[in-house]
């Protein structure tokens, strides 16, 4: 038996295929490497004793996805697999759609084909907007302000009808800002080109590759004028992924979406000095326009997390900064492509 982790060399699927490992079972990585790199799972082979085969694969061909499952013994599926950035998203809606739905339907077909129930989905915060009351909870109001944090939503509910009719379980994570890297510095964040999240970005400006941080936005309603998210250290969201597939095993039936935070906002200004502390260096930013696609603040409500799954996040901004600040000393040049 094994689990199917799609986009397993990407940033937050490799750090759930180590936790995965750590609990016993046998891992299988597909990717396309298009914002990955076969390193990281070279990585994650290092820090697990479990099996972890590798498949080059694009979920969008379904032909090729069905072969996967005919090759593996797979009981169990987490889908990370997707384009991931809002303000690309905002200029390549097509791409965005195409790709994101058009993945998980194939992912959805070789499962039901092959009598897979289990699958645990990577969703997203941005499904809320911007939400009216915080901290959000799941049965806050939903609707997306991009169109990535469309195809998160029209996700949910694809997987939703599936359950609600066919021999299939599955828990919907809806995360919020995943930073930091694993403890051991040898796994963590690397996108193939200009970085869109804002730690990585950070980090280069603190190891003087990059001169300024372009802060997107000083003039929010919030405690500081720059945006307010729930960071959560990647190691707390892998190790919910974990959970949630634990409960799964355990007879959950059904689809839920439930919330993967710490329950905390923090501003990009605070962020910024949390990284200061962790780096000891300057970080000089310029406050810039508002970003297309952007919200002012939000932060979880995380009681379902704790009820349902037994999880809470247990690590803070400044274990995520100096985590995150290890990897980046110890690969100047990511996995050096």
């Amino acid at each position: 038996m094994a689990v199917l982790v799609t986009g397993g060399a990407g940033y937050i699927g490799s750090h759930t295929a180590v936790a995965l490992g750590e609990t016993g079972r046998d891992v299988v990585i597909v990717d396309n490497f298009v914002n990955s790199s076969p390193r990281a799972v070279e990585a994650v082979r290092a820090l697990t004793t479990a099996e972890v085969a590798l498949v080059e694969v694009d979920l969008c061909d379904g032909e090729a996805v069905r072969r996967v499952f005919a090759q593996y013994p797979i009981t169990e599926v987490v889908h990370f697999a997707a384009h991931k950035a809002v303000a690309e998203s905002v200029e390549k809606p097509v791409a965005y759609y195409r790709n994101n739905l058009d993945s998980l339907l194939g992912l959805l077909e070789a499962m039901l084909d092959n009598g897979v129930g289990s699958l645990v989905h990577s969703s997203s915060c941005t499904v809320y907007g911007q939400p009216e009351v915080l901290p959000v909870s799941e049965s806050a109001p939903v609707g997306a302000e991009s169109p990535y944090g469309w195809t998160k939503l029209m996700s949910e509910q694809i997987i939703t009808d599936v359950c609600a009719v066919r021999p299939m379980d599955a828990m919907i994570l809806r995360y919020f800002n995943p930073v930091g890297a694993h403890p051991s510095g040898t796994l963590g964040e690397d996108p193939n080109d200009i970085p869109n999240n804002l730690v990585p970005l950070v980090m280069e400006v603190a190891c003087g590759r990059r001169e300024t941080l372009q802060v997107f936005g000083g003039d929010y309603d919030t405690v500081d004028g720059s945006g307010v998210r729930d960071y959560i250290h990647v190691v707390d969201l892998a190790e919910a992924h974990v959970a949630a597939l634990d409960v799964l095993v355990g007879g959950h039936r059904g689809a839920v979406a439930v919330n993967v935070g710490t329950g905390t906002g923090t501003s990009v200004l605070e962020l910024i000095e949390a990284a200061r502390r962790a780096t000891g260096a300057a970080i000089p930013y310029e406050i810039c326009e508002r970003r297309a696609g952007d919200i002012a603040k939000t932060w979880a409500a995380t009681d379902l997390a704790a009820e349902l799954l037994g999880w809470r996040a247990t690590r803070d901004i400044d274990d995520m900064m100096r985590d995150h600040w290890r990897w980046q000393c110890q690969n100047p040049d990511g996995y050096g492509r």
